[in-house]
């Protein structure tokens, strides 16, 4: 490929943040009380399970990460295993799931900005937070990699501080009696919040799009995802006992880590809180505006949307059409509020591009040399993580499943438009 060409700039530290920053969003911030609803006092064992099952799908993708330098993740995997047509499927979906997180969560950091600032939350003043933050970010992802993965880490370390702060204090305050670490909830109920929390751990795939940009990314990825699961896991079932062990009537609050803090730190620990989500759900959009971007840049590289897509700036390196390009589309549902049903999709899109990877480990393992990194057990556990991509995808509603399917459609009609243009490059090794 002539021209201007994407620096590799992010080291293992930037990855690691990335991809905690996708996983940690503004869920976690009301998440206790919805699965304290659920599985009452066992729901720390609900986290674990989800954790464990979840570990199966993270080491699929840190295996196929370990296998590639080129950016797009999941579509560059499906588009090796399966062909162009599959491939860009599954990395439309992908990119329908960052589009549409990018516009849900700018709506939601508008309205924890509402706690300090209420105009934000309605109105003209929704729209001016909507569009400077979008803005915003969208020029420091222009201006480089570097500083769009250095806004990504300080909002991170922003959103995590006050989390650590939650935890480490409220250990020491917590009543033994209200939870249970060892205990089941019964197996309905066990398999309800698993399915709910199995999602709230999506997002670390966001580091496997940026490869062409990362120092080592075939060493790096593996160990970025992998530690960042391990993290969040450990994070939230402290977050859980926290809010169990020091909040009663937990189940029914609708902002639970608030309230919690509250009764141990007082009004200032329900605004560190409150704080902590309008970092968070900021930091989730500025990684969604760094990675959402990387997706149109691939697809238009291999020929399969327009060329003007694949440009990248001559003096900062980035696939500056492509961020502009998604930071339009992602006001304009942020805006116009058409984000709703594109987050009924979500949920598919994640299952099908989820599957869709574990699926292709074993096509992979065939075609191409070992990575620095490979899943123990054969196929035991790109198998498995199959089954439970589809066996969550065989729960979605009428709803979301015909909104996943007009996704599907608008995807093929897509790649029609744009001819087979990328067919030539379908099965080019990276």
């Amino acid at each position: 490929m002539k021209g201007p060409r994407l620096v590799r700039a992010v080291g293992l530290a930037g990855l690691v943040a990335i991809a905690v920053n996708g996983v940690v969003g503004s869920g976690i911030f009301v998440l206790p009380a919805t699965v304290a609803a659920i599985a009452g006092r066992a729901s720390p064992a609900a986290y674990l399970l989800a954790a464990v099952l979840m570990a199966l799908v993270v080491a699929c993708f840190a295996e196929a990460g370990s296998l590639f330098d080129e950016t797009g993740g999941p579509y560059i995997y499906a588009r090796r295993a399966f062909g162009p047509l599959l491939g860009f499927l599954v990395g439309w979906m992908f990119f329908l799931s960052r589009l549409a997180a990018c516009a849900a969560i700018a709506n939601a950091f508008a309205a924890y900005l509402g706690y300090f600032w209420p105009a934000a939350s309605r109105g003209s003043g929704r729209v001016a937070v909507l569009t400077i933050s979008i803005a915003l970010l969208a020029f420091l992802n222009v201006r480089g990699v570097r500083s769009g993965a250095q806004t990504v880490n300080l909002l991170t370390i922003a959103k995590m501080l006050p989390l650590v702060v939650f935890v480490v204090l409220g250990l020491l305050a917590v009543d033994p009696d209200r939870f249970r670490l060892l205990e089941l909830p019964p197996l309905a109920s066990l398999k309800q919040a698993s399915l709910l929390l199995v999602f709230a751990f999506g997002g670390f795939e966001n580091a496997n799009v940026l490869t062409e940009e990362l120092k080592d990314p075939k060493r790096d990825l593996p160990i970025a995802i992998l530690l960042a699961i391990a993290t969040t896991a450990l994070l939230y079932i402290l977050i859980q006992i926290v809010a169990m062990g020091t909040l009663p009537g937990l189940a029914s609050d609708p902002t639970p880590l608030a309230s919690a803090a509250a009764r141990f730190l007082g009004p200032v620990g329900a605004g560190l809180l409150t704080l902590g989500a309008v970092f968070s759900t900021l930091g989730n959009e500025s990684g969604l505006v760094l990675v959402g971007p990387r997706i149109l840049y691939a697809f238009a590289r291999a020929g399969q949307l327009p060329s003007a897509v694949a440009r990248v700036h001559p003096q900062y390196q980035t696939p500056h059409v492509a961020v502009l390009v998604f930071v339009v589309l992602a006001w304009l549902a942020a805006v116009s509020g058409s984000f709703v049903g594109l987050v009924a999709v979500s949920a598919i899109a994640r299952l099908i591009f989820s599957a869709a990877t574990c699926l292709a480990i074993p096509v992979l393992r065939k075609r191409l040399p070992p990575g620095r990194f490979r899943v123990p057990g054969g196929l035991a556990v790109p198998l498995a993580a199959t089954a439970l991509s589809l066996w969550l995808l065989s729960g979605v509603d009428r709803a979301q499943a015909a909104a996943g399917g007009l996704a599907l459609a608008a995807g093929l009609a897509m790649y029609l438009v744009f001819g087979f243009r990328g067919r030539k490059t379908a099965n080019v090794p990276s």
